[in-house]
C-alpha cells in the first residue's frame, strides 16, 4: 500500500497522485509539487490516503510544501501577467498573420515556462512567432494546439440544460461518446439538439448510458415477436426503456397496446429472436 494525495493543477482538471511525505495536507490546501513541467501550485482534492500499487503510476513525487502566504501571492502575480502575456501573443499572432485562435496562457509555478494554449483547423508554423515571444519574455516559450472540447473547458459557458458546462465545473477527463448513446436514450438525431458549445456530442449522454444498456439487455428489440398476457402474437413496435414499457401492435385489431414488462415475462432473447428471423 502507497500514501498517496490527489491534487489538481485546474479547475476540473485531471488528479494527479504525488506523495504528501510526514505533510499533514488537508483537502482544499494549496500544495506545490515538481512535475514535468517543473514547479507548479496546484489544490488538494483527495486528502492522504492508503492504495494499491496497483492503482497509481511509479514512482510517485513528492510533495514539496503546503503553500505559503508568499506562494499565493506568486500565483496571483503569474495570473496577471498571463493576461498580460495573452495579450502580447495575439498582437503577434495577428502580426505574422496567422490562422491560430489563442486561447488559454499559463506561466509555470517558478515562471520558467509560459504555456500558450491555441486552437487551429490544421497544423501551423509558428516558428518565428516563437521566437518572437522568447524574446520578449526571456523565458522558455510553448505553444500548445489544442481540440474544440479542451478549449470549451478553459474558457467555460453555459449549455443548454442552463447550467454551467460539465468539462469546466466537475468532468476532470472526456470519456468518449457516441451517436448510438442517444439513439439508445430515444433521443433526437438532430445536431444541434445533442452537441454542446463546442459542437461534439454532449458529455452528459454518458451520464445514464450504463443504465439504458442494462435496461435493453431485459427488453425486447423493436420488431420481436412476443407473446401478450392474453396469449395472443404480437410484434412490438416501441419501448421504452427507463418506465419498462412495451409498445405492441396486435395482429387482427391492428391496434398498439401497452405492456409492462414484467406483464410478458418470461422473456427469452435467443427464442424472439429466432421467431423474429
Amino acid at each position: 500500500m502507497l500514501k498517496i494525495v490527489g491534487v489538481r493543477f485546474k479547475d476540473a482538471g485531471k488528479i494527479y497522485y504525488f506523495s504528501p511525505g510526514d505533510l499533514a495536507i488537508k483537502q482544499g490546501q494549496g500544495v506545490i509539487v515538481e512535475n514535468a513541467q517543473g514547479l507548479e501550485f496546484g489544490q488538494a482534492v483527495i486528502e492522504p490516503r492508503l492504495v494499491d500499487e496497483e492503482d497509481v503510476v511509479l514512482p510517485l513525487k513528492n510533495v514539496i510544501r503546503i503553500a505559503t502566504a508568499a506562494d499565493y501571492a506568486s500565483v496571483q502575480e503569474n495570473a496577471a501577467s498571463c493576461q498580460k502575456a495573452f495579450l502580447t501573443c495575439d498582437e503577434k499572432i495577428r502580426e505574422h498573420k496567422i490562422d491560430m485562435n489563442l486561447v488559454d496562457v499559463d506561466y509555470t509555478f517558478d515562471r520558467n515556462k509560459i504555456i500558450f494554449y491555441f486552437t487551429a483547423e490544421g497544423r501551423v508554423d509558428f516558428r518565428e512567432l516563437v521566437k518572437d515571444l522568447a524574446s520578449i519574455f526571456r523565458t522558455r516559450i510553448e505553444l500548445r494546439q489544442i481540440g474544440v472540447r479542451d478549449e470549451a473547458k478553459l474558457l467555460g459557458g453555459i449549455g443548454p440544460c442552463g447550467r454551467m458546462l460539465c468539462c469546466s465545473t466537475f468532468l476532470g477527463d472526456f470519456e468518449p461518446v457516441s451517436i448510438k448513446m442517444a439513439k439508445d436514450q430515444n433521443l433526437s438525431l438532430n445536431p444541434t439538439k445533442i452537441s454542446g458549445l463546442c459542437g461534439r456530442l454532449m458529455c452528459c449522454l454518458k451520464y445514464e448510458n450504463d443504465q439504458y444498456e442494462e435496461a435493453k439487455k431485459e427488453m425486447p428489440d423493436v420488431g420481436t415477436t412476443i407473446t401478450t398476457p392474453e396469449g395472443i402474437t404480437a410484434r412490438v413496435t416501441g419501448i421504452n426503456l427507463l418506465q419498462r414499457l412495451l409498445q405492441v401492435r396486435l395482429p387482427e385489431e391492428e391496434l398498439v397496446v401497452e405492456y409492462e414488462l414484467d406483464e410478458i415475462r418470461p422473456f427469452n432473447p435467443s427464442l424472439a429472436q429466432s421467431a423474429q428471423s
